[in-house]
């Protein structure tokens, strides 16, 4: 009974065994799914911020130091010495061109001018005296009245007092120019500044020290440097086809960083380099109403050097430099992948970078999680375009 109870047919069997490898399957079945989710829990896709570059034109600027300088400039010197008798300005006010400043006092040059005045007179006279007997002597020789000689003496007297007259003319208005220069006038309009002197102050014509300086102020100059390389630069640039030049119109910034309210226009650029300081000297003139601007300040000047109908900017953020300084970007290819490109930058415009070669158009530069990739890394970019392009404006 026993035996027979141990039995177990073969039907049985093969069920029992058909079900222990469906077991089997269902179990490798479920390890396999669990090893490939683990796998690509493992290596999931970095998700980065990403900036995509589009062409625009810009106007290419340039802040250089510069200082004002007077339109005009005239130090007030006197033509003749003697003592100041009045001062007929006031210091600081506005003169115009022939204004008397200063009266030298003109006794001395009064009385000099009359002798002059009064020798000329009687050299005319005598003009008058010789011209007769000229023509007198001129008659009785062709009748053998008076000799050849005596006419000949006469005609020599006569041409000899016109000649001490016309000396006598030209010592009277030198007379005249000194006692004219009692009056110093003002040579320019403009400014004028300090007086050296008072009244009561004897005056030289030789002295070094200007009574008073002039100065035009409206319109005034502004004279700025640029260094040789910097002009070499501008010149490698407009040889691109998309770069033009720039407009003649310039900008101030004064020395407190406020925008000065005119706008100025480029006037000359130096012809040569200041071997000293490897520096070009540029002028530009600006209006000055107010007298804002005042000789010698310390300002900016902004120019427009060129236009780019195509410029290509990249957020500062997206650019690194590699150990030999080279500027580097990371950017994501076509399959998703980061790659690293070599870029050639220009300037800084605002918060970018003007890039001038190894970026194009509508290449994703990645600008946010830079610190979670590496170069052949699987991406998942976020355009994040418009959100800094609008913080770029705010900014600007």
């Amino acid at each position: 009974m026993s035996h027979n109870s141990s039995f177990v047919p073969f039907f049985k069997k093969k069920k029992i065994l058909k079900f222990a490898m469906l077991i089997a399957s269902a179990i490798l079945l479920v390890n396999c799914n669990d090893n490939n989710q683990s796998a690509k829990n493992a290596n999931p896709a970095i998700e980065v911020g990403v900036y995509t570059i589009k062409s625009r034109s810009i106007t290419l600027q340039q802040e250089l130091p510069g200082r004002t300088k007077a339109t005009l400039s005239s130090e007030i010197r006197p033509q003749i010495g003697g003592i100041v008798q009045k001062q007929l300005f006031a210091e600081g006010a506005e003169v115009k061109k022939g204004d008397v400043l200063y009266i030298i006092d003109p006794v001395k040059y009064k009385a000099a001018y009359n002798e002059a005045y009064a020798a000329y007179k009687n050299a005319q006279a005598a003009i008058e005296a010789a011209r007769l007997k000229d023509m007198r002597y001129k008659e009785l020789v062709k009748v053998l009245g008076v000799s050849k000689q005596d006419y000949e003496d006469a005609h020599t007297a006569y041409l000899q007092a016109k000649a001490t007259a016309e000396e006598k003319k030209a010592a009277m208005q030198s007379a005249g120019i000194d006692l004219d220069y009692t009056n110093i006038k003002a040579p320019i309009s403009g400014r004028i500044g300090t007086s050296s002197v008072t009244e009561g102050a004897l005056v030289t014509l030789d002295q070094t020290t200007p009574l008073a300086t002039i100065r035009t102020l409206d319109p005034i100059y502004v004279d700025f440097t640029q260094s040789s390389v910097q002009l070499l630069n501008l010149k490698q640039l407009l040889r691109e086809k998309t770069i033009h030049s720039g407009s003649t119109n310039v900008r101030l910034k004064l020395e407190n960083d406020v925008l000065y309210e005119h706008n100025g226009t480029l006037k000359l650029q130096e012809v040569a380099v200041d071997e000293a300081t490897g520096s070009v000297t540029l002028r530009a003139e600006f209006l000055n109403p107010e007298n804002v601007l005042l000789p010698g300040m310390y300002v900016k000047v902004i120019i427009d050097e060129a236009v780019s109908t195509r410029a290509i900017l990249a957020p500062q953020q997206g650019i690194s430099r590699n150990p030999k300084g080279e500027a580097t970007a990371l950017v994501v290819a076509n399959n998703g992948k980061v790659e690293q490109r070599n870029i050639t930058l220009d300037r800084a415009i605002g918060d970018q970078w003007l890039v001038m070669s190894g970026l194009k158009e509508n290449d994703r530069l990645i600008v946010e999680g830079l610190n979670k990739i590496k170069i052949g890394d699987s991406v998942s970019p976020v355009d994040i375009s418009s959100k800094l392009n609008k913080n770029n404006s705010k900014s600007n």
